[in-house]
Parts: C-alpha cells; structure tokens; sequence
C-alpha cells in the first residue's frame, strides 16, 4: 500500500461523522486518550497494514454511537482510502465482538448511503470495513486470532452465507513484538500498563498509578503524553483499574451463578452503578449482562433500599419470596 488517498472530505464521509446521540457522560480510556488524534491513529495503522501513508489530514475520524465498554468510550473508528477501520480496546475477553460489530457497521453503512438509493439498479458503493480488537486483558490470549459471527450461529454450517471476522491482538507487553517495534505509542502504552499492574499488587492503586506515570516521565515512555495530561491519565487508570476488577467479580460469580454469595456480588456492583444515576438498560450495556435481569434486580433495590445485597440474591435464587 502507499500514501496516496483522496484529499478532500466527501459528502459520505461527512455523514458519517454526524453523530446521531452523542454520549457526553462517558470517559475516554487511556488508549483511546492515545490513539484520538490522527498522527497517532495513522501511525497504529500504519503499523498494522505494513503501509506508509504520512498525511494525518487524509484520515476522517469519527465516533459510534453508544459504543461503550464499561463506563468507557473505547473505540477509534475512522476512514483512509476507502477502508472503514473499526479498532476497539478490550480489557476483558469478548466473544461477541463480531455480533457487536455487525450492528454497529450496519447503522453507519446507514448514515454512509442516505443519499444513495439501494432499491435501483445502480451498484452503490461502499468502503472497506475492518474491524481489530486491542486486547490487554490479564487473561491469557494468544498473540492474534480471529474472532467469526459464525461461531455465534446456532447451527453450524461449512459456508455462512453471512460472516463478519475481527481481528484480536494482543498487546499485553511481551506480545506481538513485530507490531510493537513498528509503533512506538503502542510499545510505550504497554510498557505503561505493565507497570500501573505490577506496582498495584504491592500498593493501593492510587499510588501505583502516580508511581508508574512519574517512572515513565522520567524515563522517556509516552513522555509527552503523559507530562501534558498527567492528572486526567492517573484519574482515568485508576478508574479503568476498577471497573476492570469489578467485571473480574462479574466473571468470577458466574462460576457460581446458582449460589446467593455470587449472586450478592453482582447485586452490589448494579447497586453501585445506579447509585451514580445510571438506569437499567445503561448498566447492561455496560456490565453486558441480560437487561431483564439486570431490571430485575435494580426494581429490587428500589422496592426495597434498605435489603442488603445478600438478601436481593437471596430472592433471585428463591430462597426467599420478596417480603
């Protein structure tokens, strides 16, 4: 590939910077913090692609509606030469990404072909899409692999009729050493990620984030970025460290999905998420669980204040009838 893409801004590429619902209540994580500027986003790209384009100002960001991961917008979604790059950071394993994905890329081909007819008998075109998960989850993951919408079907079938692949790296540090050496921002994120993780099992998060962003000023990893932007980067690790150890509990109750104890830990952190104003259907989405369930127990709560988390799973389990 070169660096040759058309210059201008088309009309199609405007609508799809248009956003329908902009969700102005959630934090960037620190990758996206990274990778939101052009310069940065055509360097992961390039990266990725084994290409040398070097015009940032060719590149059309924009953002997806409600594409959030926790209380995080994580995605960097953009158009070059027309290929539709859909990148999504992920600190916890998501088999649905390609479902995920599938909605999402059909709402903007939506927005891409308004002007367009799609009932004539003229073709209308469409771009690329691409669709690359960044993984640094503290499950093992393989290096890379691909992620189908087939493995989704209920019935397997030798040739889907309908298939969507995304792309899961994984860019814990140590991983992907090829990737790595061609992007610099990338190397230096997981190099700063490694340290925040390794100083938070010998002290309180808080001052295993300050330790890790002083260190990495100090030796030259994501220097800039982290001098220019240090209070609101050590505010949205600690956050994202977290949420990242709520969802843990989530995973971890899931092996004990019949017995109250861990159904009490899921009861605590919905009671925790609707205490910060936010409703049912939005903490679903976040904690990706079943939205009935999650109605359920919120109306529990409300019913209620004053059950303790280990009674609302009591009566989820049925050992006791909502007094």
């Amino acid at each position: 590939m070169n660096g040759n893409a058309a210059p201008n801004k088309s009309r199609k590429e405007q609508l799809m910077t248009e956003k329908l619902h902009v969700v102005r209540n959630q934090k960037d994580t620190v990758f996206r913090m990274l990778f939101r500027e052009k310069k940065e986003l055509l360097e992961l790209y390039n990266a990725l692609n084994d290409s040398a384009y070097n015009s940032p100002e060719k590149l059309t960001i924009y953002t997806l509606e409600n594409a959030i991961y926790m209380n995080f917008k994580n995605d960097s979604s953009f158009l070059l030469d027309s290929e539709l790059n859909l990148y999504e950071h992920q600190s916890s394993y998501n088999p649905n990404m390609p479902l995920r994905d599938l909605v999402y890329i059909a709402k903007q081909l939506e927005k891409y072909t308004r002007n367009d007819t799609i009932y004539s008998s003229a073709l209308v075109k469409i771009p690329v899409p691409r669709f690359v998960v960044f993984y640094n989850g503290t499950d093992v993951q393989p290096d890379r692999q691909t992620l189908r919408l087939s493995d989704a079907f209920e019935k397997k079938t030798a040739e889907p009729e309908l298939e969507l692949k995304v792309l899961m790296l994984n860019i814990n540090f140590g991983h992907n050493k090829e990737l790595m050496d061609k992007s610099r921002t990338l190397r230096e994120y997981a190099q700063y990620v490694d340290r925040v993780r390794k100083y938070a099992k010998l002290m309180r998060i808080e001052e295993a984030v300050e330790r890790a962003v002083a260190e990495c000023i100090k030796e030259g990893i994501l220097e800039d970025f982290l001098s220019s932007q240090k209070a609101e980067v050590i505010a949205v690790s600690i956050f994202e460290y977290n949420e990242e150890e709520e969802m843990k509990k989530i995973r971890a109750s899931e092996y004990r999905e019949g017995k109250a104890e861990g159904k009490a830990e899921i009861v605590a952190i919905i009671r925790k998420k609707a205490g910060r104003g936010l409703d049912s259907e939005k903490i679903a989405e976040i904690l990706e669980m079943d939205p009935d369930y999650v109605k359920r127990i919120s109306d529990l709560l409300v019913e209620d204040p004053d059950r303790s988390d280990l009674q609302v799973a009591e009566i989820l389990v049925g050992q006791k009838e909502p007094q």
